[in-house]
Parts: C-alpha cells; sequence; structure tokens
C-alpha cells in the first residue's frame, strides 16, 4: 500500500520541484542582476502564501513560504517610487533593463545546460537523413532511404528535432516535404498514416535518421541547434494557438504540466530532461513576451522611457497592468479548470 502511494507521489513531488527550481532560478536572475546594480532587496522568497520559515542577512529577508510555486524577489522602489537612492526606481533605464530581463536571461541559460546535458547523454548525433524505414511504411512510398529532410510544409529542418516538430505539427496525412536526393532538392506530396490523441490526429513517424558519432566540434553545434529548436517550438505553438489550430482546451498550465513531467519521471531520464529543456525555455521567452504583468511589458516600458525620456503615467501603468493581470488570471483559471477536467476523465 505505501509503495503504490510512493509510486504515485514522487513523481508529483519531483515535477513540483522542478517547477520551484524553475522560479528559482528566474528570480535568482532578477536578485543577482540587482545586487550586480546596487539596487537594494528587501526580500527574497522561494514559494509563496503563509510563512514556513524567515531569516535576515544584512538588509534582506530570506522567507520559505507554504505553496511551493511560485517566489519572488521584492526591490525596494519596484512598484512605487522611493527616496532611497539604491531604490529600483532610482537606478539608470539600463540598469533596469538588465535586472527586468535577468531572470528570463537564467532560464534561457538553463535551457542550455540541460540541452548539452541531453546531447552528451546520447549515443549519437542525430541528423535529418533517413536510415531506414518501419516495416510496411506509407512514407517509403515517396521518401526513399539516404533523403536528407529539408523542410516540412514549409517549415526549415535544421536537426533531427525539427523533424519531429514537423511531422507533429502537420494536420493532414500528406505533407509538402523537400528533400536533398542525389544533390538536388525535390519536394515531394509525402503520404502518412495517423493516430488519434487526445482528441487530435498526428502523424505517424514511420522511418528512422542517421546519427554520427560525437565530437567536440558537433556536440556544441548539436547543442546550440536543439536549443534553437525548442525555442522555436514556443513561437510555433504561440502561432498554432493564435491561428486557431489549438483553443484553450488543448493548453497545459501548472496542473497539466506538473502531470507531464511526472509521466515524464517515470519513462525515463532522457524525456524528462526534453520537457524540462523545453519548459524552461518557454518560461524564458514567454515572459519577454510584452504581455502586461510580465517582464516583457515592464521591458517595453524601459524602452520607451529610455527613447522617449518620459515615463507613462503611473495612472495608465497601474491600470494596464491590472487589466493585464486579471486577463492572465481569468486564463490560468480556464487553463487549470481545463487541466483537472483531463486527469478526471
Amino acid at each position: 500500500m505505501l509503495t503504490n502511494i510512493w509510486n504515485t507521489a514522487y513523481p508529483i513531488i519531483i515535477a513540483i520541484l522542478f517547477f520551484e527550481f524553475i522560479i528559482i532560478i528566474h528570480e535568482g536572475g532578477h536578485f543577482a542582476a540587482a545586487r550586480m546594480c546596487g539596487v537594494k532587496v528587501n526580500e527574497f522568497s522561494i514559494g509563496m502564501g503563509p510563512k514556513l520559515f524567515q531569516f535576515q542577512k544584512g538588509d534582506i529577508k530570506y522567507s520559505l513560504r507554504l505553496i511551493l510555486f511560485g517566489g519572488y524577489c521584492a526591490m525596494e522602489g519596484e512598484d512605487e517610487d522611493s527616496d532611497d537612492e539604491n531604490a529600483f526606481s532610482n537606478k539608470k533605464v539600463i540598469q533596469r533593463i538588465f535586472i527586468v530581463i535577468a531572470g528570463a536571461l537564467m532560464n534561457l541559460l538553463l535551457g542550455v545546460i540541460i540541452v548539452a546535458i541531453i546531447v552528451c547523454s546520447q549515443n549519437l548525433i542525430g541528423t535529418p537523413q533517413i536510415a531506414k524505414f518501419d516495416k510496411n511504411a506509407v512514407s517509403a512510398e515517396t521518401l526513399q532511404q539516404g533523403d536528407t529532410i529539408k523542410s516540412i510544409d514549409g517549415m526549415r529542418v535544421y536537426c533531427a528535432n525539427d523533424v519531429t516538430t514537423g511531422l507533429t505539427r502537420s494536420t493532414d496525412s500528406t505533407l509538402d516535404v523537400v528533400v536533398l536526393r542525389d544533390g538536388k532538392e525535390q519536394k515531394l506530396s509525402v503520404k502518412f498514416d495517423t493516430e488519434e490523441y487526445e482528441g487530435h490526429e498526428y502523424i505517424k513517424m514511420d522511418f528512422w535518421l542517421y546519427g554520427v558519432k560525437k565530437n567536440v566540434s558537433n556536440v556544441i553545434k548539436e547543442t546550440f541547434m536543439q536549443w534553437m529548436s525548442y525555442a522555436r517550438m514556443v513561437f510555433l505553438s504561440l502561432h498554432d494557438i493564435i491561428v486557431g489550430k489549438f483553443g484553450v482546451r488543448d493548453l497545459s498550465g501548472p496542473v497539466g504540466a506538473v502531470d507531464i513531467v511526472s509521466k515524464a519521471v517515470k519513462i525515463g531520464s532522457v524525456s524528462l530532461l526534453r520537457i524540462m529543456a523545453l519548459l524552461t525555455i518557454n518560461v524564458g521567452l514567454f515572459n519577454l513576451f510584452p504581455i502586461p504583468a510580465l517582464d516583457g511589458w515592464r521591458l517595453f516600458l524601459l524602452m520607451f522611457e529610455g527613447i522617449f525620456r518620459r515615463k507613462l503615467p503611473s495612472k495608465w501603468e497601474w491600470a494596464i497592468n491590472g487589466a493585464g493581470l486579471i486577463l492572465l488570471l481569468g486564463l490560468m483559471t480556464l487553463i487549470t479548470f481545463s487541466d483537472i477536467s483531463k486527469l478526471i476523465k
């Protein structure tokens, strides 16, 4: 009985701790940048909600709070004017920009580190060149062994990861695939079998790709290419949502993401690392979008201030931030409800 409970609980615990780690890295970036720029930090908190433990070192309070799904770096003069010369609001625009983007940059750097670990753990470096086909592979009617895939439905392919991304994004069983064959590029109409998952039809990848031996040069290149592939997935997903390919029910919030990570824990370390890399890169990039209540909106306001030498009136800034926060909370509520509904089903 206890073993069954633990087997169910430990993947969820690991998933929650990983999310908190992403947040600590993000807020730690703000904290480190603030200290480098001489900004007074009032409190650095791990978690949200009621305080469990707190100690003070110098002028800074360090807190551990009950809900391990958040955190913050509270700086003097961050949301209001202050007479303190070391307040955030009294620093140069370029310093404030550095502090604001530092959290996202740390998430993106964490993504590079995780991707590097993935690449180094692989036996071979994947390529977009077809090595062999599964038995009765439908795509073998058009594709050939030795073809190097250059694009899928207009999406350029730079590494093996891009092949998987291109196939999973397609909504039709017939794809326009550009391949390099015998030194010449050819555009082919390739048919695939599909399979259903969570109400959507997805392409079945029925071929294998060549791998090459690792060396220092191709490990560095593959790390960069895979990182770029994950980053591109974030923008492609946003595009697919905007054009209506996916709806709110297809999005995942904290609850759904914890479920995905906990399942990856059970599958194995490589699957977990891939999910971790995608999530931390997603958090880093999403925070830089100019959406009210996110770091990207504050970055936009600071750039406005730097260019026009004037700040947006406080009443307008508060109104826009408030409206943005309400919309984000509303969206997160819908997504969380959708996540819970999926888990119940």
